[in-house]
């Protein structure tokens, strides 16, 4: 946002495309922490809540949309803003991604509904290299690898030497990659977690779970879904449910720092302070200054 104001005091549009796995989806603004409705009065925004919970969205779709918008933008003369913290959907974005064919939904049926262990061992039978890779605890990419080999007798290894569809060559990428201190940050989930509950997330679960949805889908899987679901089956008190959420948040925070030190180019700006007005205030100056120089 104020990025977006800065380019707008040099009178220059913007469109903020989000680039977060959960924030696509309409059921859950609150645990996602969507964008305001008068942040999107402000400001155009794309991608955000358009997806129904009842759906499978991925990284390879999402970059299909996100290309289709950097493009819209582009050709109104307006600068398209990509935002958010999903790494592999920025990845297949500006990369590409292999042209995996879409998986038989018997396949990905079965083998969702297995435990991740059972899973996994599966995995290391049909498509080794890959289960040494992954590890025995990620169940997403577990699945994922799994449901490719089963569904087209490939290795998901095997389809990703190729990259089709990437637009990494074909824009001019001004890239900043936020990093605040730990405690600062670990300080900032536990305030916003609660100010989620006060905003209505229990709520929100409920309504989610009277659908009856198949808990493998993505949007059951967002952070804060499963322990607030727990809580209201009774099967968990509410400090509990609180303490798993904010936990789980602190885990991705951290597998988030980790995928942006070592899966980014070098060159990539690295903002490690922390991220008060001011700072925000200048860090959006330096990026406005080199998206118009460029």
């Amino acid at each position: 946002m104020a990025l977006a104001r800065a380019l707008k005091a040099q009178g220059c549009g913007a469109v903020i495309i989000n680039a977060d796995a959960s924030q696509v989806y309409a059921d859950i603004p609150i645990l996602s922490a969507a964008p305001s409705e008068e942040d999107r009065a402000e400001f155009a925004h794309a991608l955000v809540g358009h997806i129904d919970a009842a759906e499978y969205y991925n990284a390879a779709r999402w970059a299909a949309e996100a290309k289709a918008a950097v493009e819209l933008a582009l050709a109104a003369g307006v600068t398209p803003i990509l935002c958010g913290g999903s790494g592999l959907y920025i990845q297949t974005l500006l990369g590409g991604i292999a042209p995996i064919p879409a998986i038989a939904p018997k396949v990905r049926t079965r083998v969702r509904a297995l435990p991740v262990a059972q899973a996994y061992a599966a995995l290391e039978r049909r498509d080794p290299d890959a289960a040494a890779r992954i590890g025995p605890s990620d169940t997403t990419r577990i699945q994922r690898a799994l449901e490719v080999v089963e569904s087209t007798g490939r290795s998901l290894s095997d389809w990703q030497q190729t990259k089709v569809g990437g637009i990494g060559d074909a824009i001019t990428l001004v890239p900043a990659i936020l990093l605040p201190p730990r405690a600062w940050l670990h300080a900032r989930i536990e305030a916003r977690f609660d100010a989620m509950l006060a905003a209505g997330a229990i709520e929100e679960v409920r309504a989610l779970l009277a659908r009856d949805l198949d808990p493998s889908l993505p949007a059951m899987r967002a952070i804060g879904v499963r322990d607030l679901a727990a809580h209201i089956y009774g099967e968990i008190m509410l400090y509990e449910a609180i303490g798993f959420a904010k936990t789980a948040s602190r885990q991705y925070a951290k597998r988030q720092y980790t995928w942006l030190r070592g899966q980014t180019p070098a060159d990539w700006l690295h903002v490690d302070m922390e991220l008060n007005d001011v700072e925000i205030s200048k860090l959006a100056i330096i990026l406005r200054d080199k998206l118009l120089t460029n």
